[in-house]
C-alpha cells in the first residue's frame, strides 16, 4: 500500500518566525524506521508552562538536512476535526475538503497557515473542549508522533512578556527544541519644559501652573494573532503633583507603526501642549476611560486600537499611543534636586491573544519609566548701601515671563497690578518658582532712602535637565542679577536662591552710584576706584581756581 508523504516548507516558514527555528519538509525516503512517540521542549521565559493540542497524528520519521518527513496523516480526534474544519473553512479551504491529508496541504498552499489563523485554531480548539497536553518549559516530554499546536497557558505567562501566536510543530524522528520570542509593547514618559517646548525626563515649573506630562506606548509590529487590542496606563503621581486637572485636561492619541516619534501634538513656550493632533494622528480620546483615584493614581484606558487604525492589516504593523495631560505641582511639592516631584507610568497590555481583555485578568505589565518636575525658592532682600542692612517698607513689581505679578500671598497676579512690600527683615520670597527672568521695579523706596528708577532683572538658570534618565538629572542652579539687584547665592539641592536690592540713601552723591548701579558684592575694588577718581577730579578743580584766584590777586 502507497503512504501520503507531506510537504510542509510554508508551515515551517512561518515556525521559523516564531521560534527561530527551520525544520523544512522535502518529500523524500525515510532515513530511518518512524516511531510512535517523539520528545519536545519549550525554552524561554515567555511562560512557565504551554498546552500543546495535537491536530495531525502521522508516522515521523527524519529526512535529509535536518528535514522531517510525515506521512499517514490522519484528525487526531473527532473533536479536533469538528473544532478545526469550520475555521480552515472559513478561511478559504474549500469545503469539500474534510480530510487531515487535505487540510495539512490546503495549510501549506499559498502561506495559509498565518498567525492569526493559528490564533483562531487555537481559540476553536480551546472552546470545543478537545483535551491536550500540559507542557513546562524547560523540561522535555515525549508525545505521540505528528502535528501540534504549543499554544501558551495565559495563567503561566511571565511579567513583562506576552503568549505568542500558537505555534505548529511537528513532532517525531529527532528531539525537537521550540523557543516562542515574546513581542511586548514598550512604555515612556516625558514631561514639557517650557523654556524649550521639548519633551525630557525632568523639567521646572511654577507651582499651580500647568504641566505637561505626555504617556506614550509602542506596540510592536507583527502582532496578527489579535482579534483587538487595548492597553492601559497606570500612573503614580508623588505628593507634590495637583490630580485635579488629569481627567479634564487628557487627550489621547494613537499612530500606525512602531516608529516614528511621539510628537502627536505640537508644543509651545507658553508652557502649553496643543490639543490637535499631528499628521498621521488620530485622537481617541472619546473611545478611552480615564479613571483617578483619591491617592493621585490615575489609569487611561484606550478601546480597540485595531478598530481605531482601521483593521487588522494596519495594525499589523505596529502602533504608537500617546497620553497628554496637565499635572501641576502643588504647595505640597518638593523644592530643589534633592527630592523632586517624581511621576511614573507602567503599561498593561493584553497577556495573549487569548486572554479576556473585559477586565484586569487578562492583562500584564511592563516595567515602569518615570519623569520629574522641580521648582526653586527665590529670597529677595532690601538692604541699604550703607553696611548691607535689611530694610523694610519698600514697595516692588516683581514680574515673571509671562506678564504676571507677585502678590503678597505668594500667587501671580495675571493683570500684573500686584504688588508686594519687604518685611522688617527687608525679605520678599517667591517661592515655586521656574527658572527663567523675573523683572523688578520699585515703586515705593523706604523712607530716606531712593529708588532706583526702571527695571531690572534676576535670572535664575538651571542646566543638566535635558537627560536621558531622570536618575541622570543633576542640575545646576545658578543666579545672575543686573545692578542695583545682587546675585548672593544659589543651592541646587535645596532649591535656595538668594539675591539683595541695593538702596542707596537720599542725598547720596550720584557718581559714587555710578549712574545709579551699585557695584555687587566683591567689586569693592571697583567702588574705591570710582571714589578716587571724583576725589581726583575735586582737587584739580580746587586747584584751578586756587590758580585763577591768584591770578587776579596779583593784578
Amino acid at each position: 500500500m502507497n503512504k501520503k508523504v507531506c510537504s510542509f516548507p510554508i508551515l515551517f516558514a512561518l515556525l521559523a518566525l516564531l521560534i527561530g527555528t527551520c525544520a523544512v519538509v522535502f518529500p523524500a525516503s525515510a532515513q530511518a524506521a518512524p516511531t510512535s512517540t517523539g520528545s519536545i521542549t519549550v525554552s524561554g521565559t515567555v511562560a512557565s508552562s504551554y498546552d500543546a493540542y495535537q491536530i495531525f497524528s502521522a508516522n515521523v520519521v527524519d529526512g535529509d538536512s535536518d528535514a522531517k518527513i510525515a506521512a499517514d496523516l490522519a484528525w487526531a480526534s473527532d473533536a479536533v476535526r469538528d473544532a478545526a474544519l469550520p475555521v480552515l473553512h472559513s478561511a478559504g479551504m474549500p469545503n469539500s475538503q474534510t480530510t487531515a491529508q487535505e487540510a495539512a496541504e490546503w495549510l501549506n498552499t499559498d502561506s495559509h497557515l498565518t498567525s492569526a489563523l493559528s490564533a483562531q485554531l487555537a481559540r476553536s480548539l480551546q472552546s470545543s473542549g478537545a483535551k491536550f497536553v500540559a507542557l513546562n518549559a524547560g523540561t522535555t516530554a515525549g508525545l505521540p508522533c505528528g502535528y501540534w499546536l504549543i499554544v501558551s497557558d495565559d495563567d503561566a505567562i511571565s511579567q513583562n512578556e506576552a503568549g505568542t501566536a500558537p505555534i505548529m510543530v511537528l513532532v517525531g524522528g529527532s528531539a525537537v527544541t521550540v523557543k516562542p520570542k515574546a513581542a511586548t509593547p514598550k512604555v515612556a514618559k516625558h514631561v514639557l519644559e517650557d523654556s524649550t517646548a521639548a519633551w525630557g525626563k525632568a523639567a521646572d515649573a511654577t507651582v499651580a501652573d500647568d504641566l505637561y506630562w505626555r504617556l506614550s506606548a509602542t506596540v510592536p509590529a507583527g502582532l496578527s494573532a489579535y482579534d483587538t487590542y487595548a492597553v492601559q496606563f497606570v500612573d503614580t503621581m508623588s505628593a507634590g503633583l495637583d490630580p485635579s486637572k488629569v481627567a479634564a485636561s487628557m487627550r489621547v492619541y494613537v499612530a500606525a507603526g512602531a516608529d516614528g516619534g511621539f510628537d502627536a501634538v505640537s508644543a509651545g513656550k507658553d508652557g502649553r501642549a496643543g490639543t490637535e493632533p499631528a499628521k498621521g494622528w488620530t485622537d481617541i480620546t472619546a473611545q478611552c476611560t480615564t479613571k483617578v483615584a483619591a491617592d493621585g493614581t490615575f489609569t487611561v484606558r484606550t478601546g480597540d486600537l485595531i478598530a481605531a487604525l482601521g483593521g487588522a492589516d494596519a495594525f499589523t504593523a505596529g502602533a504608537r499611543v500617546v497620553a497628554v495631560y496637565s499635572a501641576p505641582l502643588n504647595s505640597a511639592c518638593n523644592h530643589g534636586i534633592a527630592k523632586g516631584n517624581p511621576n511614573e507610568v507602567y503599561l498593561r497590555y493584553p497577556r495573549s491573544p487569548f486572554a479576556d481583555q473585559s477586565g484586569d485578568a487578562g492583562f500584564t505589565r511592563t516595567p515602569s519609566d518615570d519623569a520629574c518636575a522641580y521648582t526653586w525658592d527665590l529670597a529677595l532682600t532690601k538692604r541699604s548701601s550703607d553696611g548691607d542692612k535689611p530694610l523694610a517698607g519698600a514697595v516692588l513689581s516683581i514680574a515673571d515671563d509671562r506678564g504676571r505679578t507677585l502678590a503678597a500671598d505668594g500667587t501671580w497676579d495675571a493683570e500684573g497690578k500686584a504688588t508686594v512690600t519687604t518685611g522688617e527683615d527687608g525679605r520678599v520670597t517667591v517661592s515655586g518658582v521656574d527658572s527663567g527672568k523675573l523683572e523688578v521695579r520699585e515703586l515705593k523706596a523706604p523712607k530716606g532712602y531712593t529708588a532706583f528708577e526702571g527695571t531690572r532683572s534676576v535670572t535664575v538658570k538651571a542646566e543638566g535637565l535635558d537627560v536621558d534618565q531622570v536618575a541622570a538629572a543633576k542640575p545646576k542652579l545658578t543666579i545672575t542679577a543686573e545692578s542695583p539687584l545682587r546675585a548672593d547665592s544659589a543651592d541646587g539641592s535645596t532649591g535656595s536662591l538668594e539675591a539683595s536690592l541695593i538702596n542707596t540713601p537720599t542725598g547720596t552723591p550720584p557718581s559714587i552710584t555710578t549712574g545709579g548701579f551699585m557695584p555687587s558684592t566683591g567689586d569693592m575694588a571697583m567702588y574705591a576706584a570710582a571714589a578716587a577718581a571724583v576725589a581726583g577730579a575735586a582737587l584739580i578743580v580746587v586747584a584751578l581756581l586756587v590758580k585763577r584766584g591768584g591770578g587776579s590777586h596779583k593784578e
